[in-house]
Protein backbone atom coordinates (compact mmCIF):
# COMPACT_ATOMS: atom_id res chain seq x y z
CA UNK A 1 0.00 0.00 0.00
CA UNK A 2 1.49 3.15 -0.75
CA UNK A 3 2.74 5.51 1.86
CA UNK A 4 2.04 9.07 2.44
CA UNK A 5 3.61 11.89 4.64
CA UNK A 6 1.45 14.50 5.79
CA UNK A 7 3.43 17.77 6.41
CA UNK A 8 1.13 20.79 8.00
CA UNK A 9 1.77 22.54 11.23
CA UNK A 10 -1.92 22.67 11.92
CA UNK A 11 -3.06 19.76 14.09
CA UNK A 12 -6.22 19.93 13.05
CA UNK A 13 -5.61 19.57 8.99
CA UNK A 14 -3.25 16.89 9.90
CA UNK A 15 -5.58 14.92 11.74
CA UNK A 16 -7.94 15.59 8.61
CA UNK A 17 -6.15 14.99 6.48
CA UNK A 18 -4.83 11.67 7.96
CA UNK A 19 -8.55 10.53 7.98
CA UNK A 20 -9.24 11.60 4.42
CA UNK A 21 -6.11 9.48 3.12
CA UNK A 22 -6.71 6.18 5.62
CA UNK A 23 -10.48 6.43 4.41
CA UNK A 24 -8.80 5.32 1.12
CA UNK A 25 -6.50 2.37 2.51
CA UNK A 26 -3.41 4.62 2.21
CA UNK A 27 -0.84 4.47 4.89
CA UNK A 28 -0.19 7.77 6.43
CA UNK A 29 2.59 9.38 8.56
CA UNK A 30 2.30 13.04 10.06
CA UNK A 31 4.78 15.64 10.43
CA UNK A 32 4.39 19.44 12.14
CA UNK A 33 7.57 20.87 10.05
CA UNK A 34 9.70 20.39 7.10
CA UNK A 35 12.27 19.46 9.58
CA UNK A 36 10.38 16.72 10.91
CA UNK A 37 9.24 15.52 7.79
CA UNK A 38 12.90 15.73 6.34
CA UNK A 39 13.78 13.50 9.47
CA UNK A 40 10.63 11.07 8.78
CA UNK A 41 12.14 10.80 5.23
CA UNK A 42 15.58 9.00 6.57
CA UNK A 43 13.51 6.56 8.31
CA UNK A 44 10.94 5.50 6.01
CA UNK A 45 9.99 4.68 2.82
CA UNK A 46 7.47 7.60 1.36
CA UNK A 47 5.79 7.12 -1.79
CA UNK A 48 3.95 10.65 -2.06
CA UNK A 49 4.54 13.95 -0.07
CA UNK A 50 1.41 16.41 0.73
CA UNK A 51 3.12 19.12 2.02
CA UNK A 52 1.48 22.53 3.05
CA UNK A 53 3.68 26.15 2.00
CA UNK A 54 3.40 28.06 5.28
CA UNK A 55 5.11 26.63 8.39
CA UNK A 56 7.56 28.19 10.40
CA UNK A 57 11.35 27.65 10.06
CA UNK A 58 11.29 25.61 6.74
CA UNK A 59 8.34 26.81 4.75
CA UNK A 60 6.58 24.38 1.92
CA UNK A 61 9.20 26.00 -0.70
CA UNK A 62 12.42 25.34 1.42
CA UNK A 63 11.53 22.00 1.94
CA UNK A 64 10.67 21.34 -1.99
CA UNK A 65 14.23 22.70 -3.02
CA UNK A 66 16.36 20.65 -0.47
CA UNK A 67 14.84 17.54 -1.60
CA UNK A 68 15.05 18.83 -4.91
CA UNK A 69 18.67 19.55 -3.97
CA UNK A 70 19.04 16.14 -2.96
CA UNK A 71 18.17 14.72 -6.66
CA UNK A 72 15.01 12.87 -5.01
CA UNK A 73 11.98 12.63 -7.46
CA UNK A 74 9.82 11.96 -4.60
CA UNK A 75 6.42 13.33 -5.91
CA UNK A 76 5.34 16.12 -4.13
CA UNK A 77 1.50 17.98 -3.78
CA UNK A 78 1.73 21.17 -2.32
CA UNK A 79 -1.61 22.70 -0.41
CA UNK A 80 -2.02 25.94 0.22
CA UNK A 81 -4.16 28.95 1.13
CA UNK A 82 -1.85 31.35 -0.72
CA UNK A 83 -3.70 31.35 -4.07
CA UNK A 84 -2.08 34.16 -6.21
CA UNK A 85 -0.60 32.88 -9.77
CA UNK A 86 3.02 34.40 -8.17
CA UNK A 87 2.84 32.21 -5.09
CA UNK A 88 1.61 28.88 -7.42
CA UNK A 89 4.41 29.49 -9.82
CA UNK A 90 6.95 29.51 -6.67
CA UNK A 91 5.94 26.26 -6.00
CA UNK A 92 6.26 25.02 -9.24
CA UNK A 93 10.00 26.65 -9.79
CA UNK A 94 10.57 25.39 -6.27
CA UNK A 95 9.53 21.99 -7.78
CA UNK A 96 6.76 20.36 -6.46
CA UNK A 97 4.27 18.36 -9.31
CA UNK A 98 0.98 19.48 -8.11
CA UNK A 99 -0.30 22.62 -6.53
CA UNK A 100 -3.92 22.60 -4.49
CA UNK A 101 -5.63 25.64 -3.05
CA UNK A 102 -7.44 25.67 0.46
CA UNK A 103 -9.81 24.60 1.30
CA UNK A 104 -9.56 21.55 -1.17
CA UNK A 105 -12.18 19.24 -2.80
CA UNK A 106 -11.85 16.07 -0.93
CA UNK A 107 -12.10 14.41 -4.27
CA UNK A 108 -9.93 16.36 -6.13
CA UNK A 109 -7.43 15.92 -3.64
CA UNK A 110 -8.14 12.01 -3.96
CA UNK A 111 -7.59 12.29 -7.81
CA UNK A 112 -4.88 14.28 -7.67
CA UNK A 113 -3.01 12.18 -5.28
CA UNK A 114 -3.44 8.92 -7.85
CA UNK A 115 -2.30 10.56 -11.24
CA UNK A 116 0.65 11.77 -9.27
CA UNK A 117 1.48 8.28 -7.92
CA UNK A 118 0.66 6.81 -11.00
CA UNK A 119 3.29 9.10 -13.23
CA UNK A 120 6.21 7.97 -10.42
CA UNK A 121 5.13 4.51 -10.87
CA UNK A 122 5.69 5.08 -14.48
CA UNK A 123 8.83 6.40 -13.33
CA UNK A 124 10.18 3.58 -11.71
CA UNK A 125 9.03 0.75 -13.79
CA UNK A 126 10.99 2.90 -17.05
CA UNK A 127 7.66 2.78 -19.51
CA UNK A 128 4.92 4.17 -20.97
CA UNK A 129 2.10 2.42 -22.66
CA UNK A 130 -0.60 4.49 -24.39
CA UNK A 131 -3.13 2.39 -26.16
CA UNK A 132 -0.52 0.00 -28.49
CA UNK A 133 2.20 2.32 -28.48
CA UNK A 134 4.91 1.77 -25.66
CA UNK A 135 8.09 3.83 -24.95
CA UNK A 136 10.51 1.94 -23.12
CA UNK A 137 13.13 3.97 -21.19
CA UNK A 138 16.25 1.24 -21.15
CA UNK A 139 16.04 0.47 -25.23
CA UNK A 140 15.02 3.93 -26.47
CA UNK A 141 12.81 2.82 -28.37
CA UNK A 142 8.87 3.77 -29.01
CA UNK A 143 6.97 0.56 -30.67
CA UNK A 144 3.12 -0.24 -32.05
CA UNK A 145 2.49 -3.24 -33.08
CA UNK A 146 4.99 -4.84 -35.39
CA UNK A 147 6.40 -0.91 -36.18
CA UNK A 148 9.07 0.03 -33.92
CA UNK A 149 11.58 3.71 -33.70
CA UNK A 150 14.60 3.17 -31.86
CA UNK A 151 15.06 7.39 -31.42
CA UNK A 152 18.56 9.33 -30.42
CA UNK A 153 18.81 9.35 -26.48
CA UNK A 154 17.83 13.48 -26.52
CA UNK A 155 14.69 13.00 -28.50
CA UNK A 156 13.69 9.87 -26.54
CA UNK A 157 14.13 11.40 -23.09
CA UNK A 158 12.16 14.30 -24.48
CA UNK A 159 9.46 12.51 -25.66
CA UNK A 160 8.83 10.45 -22.79
CA UNK A 161 9.44 13.34 -20.09
CA UNK A 162 5.97 14.86 -22.19
CA UNK A 163 4.09 12.17 -21.81
CA UNK A 164 4.95 10.91 -18.43
CA UNK A 165 2.94 13.96 -17.71
CA UNK A 166 0.66 14.51 -20.60
CA UNK A 167 -1.29 17.86 -20.54
CA UNK A 168 0.94 19.24 -18.52
CA UNK A 169 2.56 22.35 -19.94
CA UNK A 170 6.40 22.68 -20.04
CA UNK A 171 8.31 25.83 -21.19
CA UNK A 172 11.49 25.49 -23.52
CA UNK A 173 13.88 25.88 -20.37
CA UNK A 174 12.42 23.67 -18.28
CA UNK A 175 13.42 20.88 -20.82
CA UNK A 176 16.29 22.31 -21.75
CA UNK A 177 17.26 22.08 -18.12
CA UNK A 178 15.69 18.80 -17.53
CA UNK A 179 16.74 16.87 -20.90
CA UNK A 180 20.46 18.60 -21.81
CA UNK A 181 21.15 20.06 -18.31
CA UNK A 182 20.99 23.23 -16.54
CA UNK A 183 25.01 23.80 -17.28
CA UNK A 184 24.47 22.91 -21.11
CA UNK A 185 25.78 25.60 -23.49
CA UNK A 186 22.98 24.71 -26.22
CA UNK A 187 20.21 26.83 -26.53
CA UNK A 188 16.55 26.45 -25.85
CA UNK A 189 16.03 26.85 -29.46
CA UNK A 190 17.88 23.31 -29.68
CA UNK A 191 14.33 22.13 -28.18
CA UNK A 192 12.05 23.67 -30.66
CA UNK A 193 14.26 21.71 -33.23
CA UNK A 194 13.86 18.51 -31.49
CA UNK A 195 10.20 18.81 -31.37
CA UNK A 196 9.97 19.14 -34.78
CA UNK A 197 11.80 16.15 -35.81
CA UNK A 198 9.06 14.22 -32.77
CA UNK A 199 6.18 15.62 -34.34
CA UNK A 200 7.87 14.56 -38.11
CA UNK A 201 8.69 11.08 -36.90
CA UNK A 202 4.89 10.26 -35.33
CA UNK A 203 3.25 12.35 -37.93
CA UNK A 204 -0.14 10.23 -37.92
CA UNK A 205 0.22 8.58 -34.87
CA UNK A 206 -3.64 8.67 -33.12
CA UNK A 207 -2.49 7.83 -29.69
CA UNK A 208 -0.75 11.44 -28.96
CA UNK A 209 0.36 14.38 -30.17
CA UNK A 210 2.97 17.55 -29.07
CA UNK A 211 1.43 20.53 -28.75
CA UNK A 212 2.63 23.98 -28.92
CA UNK A 213 1.45 26.47 -25.69
CA UNK A 214 1.81 29.81 -27.50
CA UNK A 215 3.91 32.07 -25.01
CA UNK A 216 4.86 28.82 -22.48
CA UNK A 217 5.86 25.83 -24.29
CA UNK A 218 5.09 22.59 -24.90
CA UNK A 219 2.41 20.01 -23.60
CA UNK A 220 1.78 15.98 -25.15
CA UNK A 221 -1.84 15.38 -25.47
CA UNK A 222 -3.21 11.82 -25.08
CA UNK A 223 -6.07 10.51 -27.40
CA UNK A 224 -7.64 7.83 -26.20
Amino acid sequence: MFHILVVDDDKNTRLLMRAILEAERYTVTLAASGREALEVLEKKHIDLILLDVMMPEMDGYEFTRTLRGADSNLPILMVSAKQMPADIKAGFIAGTDDFMIKPVDEEELLLRIRALLRRARIVSERRITLGAVTLDWDSLTVSRGSEEQVLPQKEFQLLYKLLSYPGRIFTRIELMDEIWGADSDTGWETVTVHIGRLRKRFEGWEEFEIVSVRGLGYKAVKHE
